[in-house]
């Protein structure tokens, strides 16, 4: 049986298609069940621009993501899962030190060079490397390009993809002579192994990314691993390999979002081949929602706005997450919690120590398996874009407060590859029945004072307390 062609292979000008199937054969797999551990398992698949809506079970599309639904059926589908800014550096900062925006300083997408997260943050590498875990990051980073906020020396013992977004090289369709000054490199432990990535290398990243991510849970299955596949795609510029090319019969994006879904489905019979299944905890989701500028290159979400604003398009990002014996199989779960409660609440489940520094993430592990008597540890969560914050949510996800602030709204999608138009709008002080009013329609702050006077409290805490330069 043909091998799938590695990295190695690829700059040796080899073949560029491999089976799908093969890929579960590159780590030497044994279904031998292993021994339960104390410490189980985390892989964290984080999709970079998926829409709400881009896979079943959350949306119904004309191509079929069974891999995604799969895991859906056999764990928990949380349909009001929050990131707290809706652009790639400041959510995955937000999701890896548990922190918001306004404390750790990480507002938008940091560029090449930049250094963007600060090591005084710890991320979950770090913390769970320290607990005994063997780890790894597989994909896109965007924490920061100098030496010591890189990924090889932020504790992950395994690492290879982009240090940021596929779309900053010499090919972007706005401004390349800037972006050309910065060539989009591919690295592996830290070690530059593609100079500079080609509209050649795009289409195999999501299969490294995955190659990479099945043969390291074959290598560590013997012992706890802290797993996280951080993918490029589906953001754009859209790349798909050659045996996920026209599959979909929706145009690239669908193609891109079944390769994704094939990925999913490689991690996690990985994890099933390896007799790790009941011993780990899978988490997929999204960084924030779609950048529907670019129109048939994006995904799609039912709420409104997108990506780089405050509206639940943009902050709202579709989550499955699956632990056997542990989160109940086949559920659905309206329940609210943000991503940055993810790192004390795995800290939590593992018996891993946080770090003395302050932390704005609470655990919320009563949430996410289903306890009747649980109830949301916050009071509201806030949201931001770039540097400014916008308002919160209630802790009980309830009730949504807009402070006055502008944001831009599409006025044409792009095609092909190429970005669209917007124009500016600003929005007032506005209070959303987020509960029965999930698109934000209507302001209903009349009807509702006393409510409105609890969120603008909340709101006037937390500006003044991360923000207090904000006028």
């Amino acid at each position: 049986m043909k091998r799938i062609q590695s990295r190695r292979d690829f700059l040796k000008l080899t073949a560029m298609t491999a089976a799908p199937a093969l890929l579960a054969g590159c780590s030497g797999l044994s279904t031998t069940v292993q021994p339960k551990r104390k410490k189980p398992n985390i892989v964290i698949i984080f999709l970079d621009d998926s829409g709400w809506a881009d896979f079943e079970p959350f949306g119904t599309r004309h191509y079929q993501t069974p891999h995604v639904q799969k895991l859906a059926e056999e764990g928990c589908r949380f349909n009001n899962f929050y990131v707290p800014q809706a652009i790639c550096s400041a959510s995955r900062a937000a999701l890896l030190t548990g922190c918001y925006p306004g404390r750790t300083k990480v507002f938008g997408a940091h560029g090449p060079k930049e250094r963007c997260l600060e090591p005084k943050y710890p991320v979950m590498s770090e913390i769970f490397k320290a607990n005994g875990y063997k780890t790894a990051i597989f994909g896109k980073w965007h924490l920061g390009d100098q030496d010591d906020t890189r990924p090889w020396n932020r504790g992950f013992d395994e690492s290879c993809g982009l240090l940021y977004s596929n779309d900053m090289w010499e090919y972007h369709p706005q401004n390349p002579d800037y972006w050309g000054r910065f060539p989009l490199q591919y690295f592996e432990n830290g070690k530059v192994t593609i100079d500079r990535v080609t509209k050649e290398h795009q289409p195999m990243l999501t299969t490294w990314y995955t190659e990479k991510a099945v043969d390291f849970i074959g290598r560590h299955r013997d012992e706890p691993f802290f797993l996280y596949v951080p993918h490029s795609m589906p953001h754009v510029p859209l790349f798909v390999s050659d045996q996920f090319k026209g599959k979909s019969g929706a145009g690239l994006y669908g193609d891109v979002v079944m390769e994704l879904d094939w990925s999913a489905g490689q991690i996690t019979q990985a994890l099933k081949d390896n007799g790790l299944e009941e011993d780990t905890m899978v988490i997929l989701t999204s960084d924030n929602g779609p950048w529907i500028a670019y129109g048939n290159h994006a995904g799609k979400t039912p709420f409104r706005e997108s990506k780089a604003t405050s509206f639940d398009g943009g902050i709202r990002s579709a989550c499955i997450m699956k632990y056997t014996g542990k989160i109940p199989a086949n559920t659905s779960s309206d329940r609210i919690f943000c991503s940055v409660d993810m790192l004390p609440t795995l800290t939590g489940l593992t018996g891993t120590p946080l770090t003395t520094n302050a932390i704005d993430g609470k655990d919320v592990w009563d949430i996410i398996t289903g306890k009747p008597s649980a109830t949301n540890p916050h009071d509201y969560y806030p949201f931001s874009s770039n540097t400014e914050f916008q308002g919160v949510i209630s802790g009980d996800g309830h009730w949504k407060l807009h402070i006055p602030h502008s944001y831009h709204t599409l006025t044409q999608p792009g095609k092909d590859g190429m970005p669209g138009t917007y124009k500016n709008e600003k929005i007032g002080l506005s209070l959303f029945d987020i509960k029965n009013d999930p698109y934000e329609t209507t302001d209903v702050k009349e009807q509702h004072p006393d409510i409105l006077k609890r969120l603008k409290g909340y709101a006037d805490k937390h500006k003044k307390r991360f923000y207090p330069d904000q006028k």
